[in-house]
């Protein structure tokens, strides 16, 4: 060395180094300044270092993480065959959608304190597992879901999926199930506002209601053995089939469209006005008063009723009418009374 300076050689022998330590520093910064990519990867490294696994006979095993809490963002986002047991998705870090864009996922006895844990999913399982008040929104845009035996508290708590089963589920959930396609609920209970709105292709079986402006504007859809305390409901409904329901509440069906109801017991003020093809089967009418206005129906009602108002068509089979109303030319309905 001459003067201190080294050799061109090394000079050169040097370069490839300080690019490293160029890139070193680049990302420590990057990552110092944007934490979130950093604590996601951790989690899903964790993850994917355990080696249990979970099968059903004649299915595929899937990933297998038990007994485990989350709270980061998207925490399990975009995974594929995961099932979690006895999970708490709940922490300081307040993350959301824990299970976003995810397939074939499982939560079996798992607690949800978080916002919408499941959103952009397909091929969903929850069982035993509970989504409190603070869990808005916790199933959107799903597509193949079942739930069973669980709690969902939170408002929103369904939306906009496709193809759902839900059995032995307990329901607080204000604006429920709002453009679903395609849904099956058997022994439910469920308290909650505009339940079910513009959704199609229902099937309920055994579901108890208590809410307000339910099932407006929905289609294709059939109930049976059901509860409804409800007020408004049924608006706009179309292809509706009801079999031995309990339906109470003020202003039932209004402006409905071929809906029939079979052995079912109808209670409240002012029923099934300005229907079309509208049909009741051996149905009892309690606290009825201005039914039928301005509707065109076919009905045979086992019980009393207070009033009837200008029918628009059909024949109204009743074994007494407190009062009929007939101020209306257009009202062409005809009234028998069958003792």
């Amino acid at each position: 060395m001459e003067g201190g300076k080294p050799p061109r050689d090394c000079k050169q022998s040097l370069r490839p180094y300080k690019s490293l330590i160029t890139l070193h520093f680049s990302v420590s910064i990057y990552l110092f300044l944007n934490p979130l990519p950093l604590l996601i990867s951790s989690s899903i490294c964790d993850i994917i270092k355990q080696e249990n696994f979970y099968r059903r006979e004649g299915e595929t095993r899937m990933k297998l993480i038990q007994n485990q809490t989350f709270d980061e963002e998207r925490a399990l986002y975009g995974l594929d065959g995961v099932r979690t047991e006895d999970c708490t998705f709940d922490g300081p870090a307040d993350g959301e959608s824990a299970f976003k864009e995810c397939r074939n996922v499982e939560a079996v006895g798992c607690s949800f304190n978080l916002r919408y844990p499941f959103w952009h999913d397909v091929h969903a399982k929850i069982e035993k597992s509970e989504m409190t008040p603070l869990c808005r929104a916790a199933l959107w845009y799903c597509e193949d879901v079942t739930i069973c035996d669980s709690i969902l508290h939170g408002i929103k708590a369904l939306r906009e999926c496709t193809d759902v089963k839900m059995q032995g589920c307990d329901i607080i959930s204000p604006e429920f199930g709002w453009f679903v396609r395609g849904i099956t609920m058997t022994d439910c209970s469920v308290v909650g506002e505009y339940f079910m709105m513009r959704s199609e292709r229902l099937n309920f079986k055994d579901v108890r209601l208590t809410g307000k402006y339910s099932f407006q504007y929905i289609t294709n859809s059939v109930f049976e053995d059901c509860y409804f305390d409800t007020k408004d409901a049924f608006w706009h409904a179309k292809n509706i089939v009801l079999r031995n329901c309990t339906v109470k509440g003020e202003y039932l069906a209004w402006y409905c469209e071929n809906v029939t109801f079979e052995n079912c017991k109808i209670v409240g003020t002012q029923p099934l006005c300005y229907c079309k093809n509208l049909k009741l089967i051996n149905c009892e009418m309690l606290n009825a008063d201005l039914c039928f206005e301005r509707s065109e129906v076919e009905a045979t009602v086992t019980t009393p009723v207070v009033s009837i108002k200008n029918p628009r068509a059909g024949t109204i089979t009743v074994p007494e009418c407190g009062e009929q109303i007939w101020d209306d030319p257009q009202a062409k309905g005809v009234v028998y009374i069958q003792e």
